[in-house]
């Protein structure tokens, strides 16, 4: 025999479960080099940065000209 529920679950049970199941919002702060926001210990993804060393290197987005 296989393992079957004696009774049905309801939304309100089912949603007490699973309340903690949310997503975090993740933790930011400012980088050292530009002041933009980044994860801690992780790379800037602005300016390539990490721990006051040239990490990866970053191209310049080109913004489109906008000629009307």
């Amino acid at each position: 025999m296989g393992a079957l529920p004696k009774q049905r679950i309801s939304r309100a049970h089912q949603g007490n479960r699973r309340r903690h199941h949310f997503i975090a919002a993740p933790n930011l702060v400012p980088c050292s080099n530009c002041r933009s926001m980044k994860q801690p210990h992780h790379v800037c993804p602005t300016c390539g940065q990490y721990r006051g060393r040239q990490v990866i290197d970053i191209e310049e987005r080109q913004r489109p000209s906008s000629s009307r």
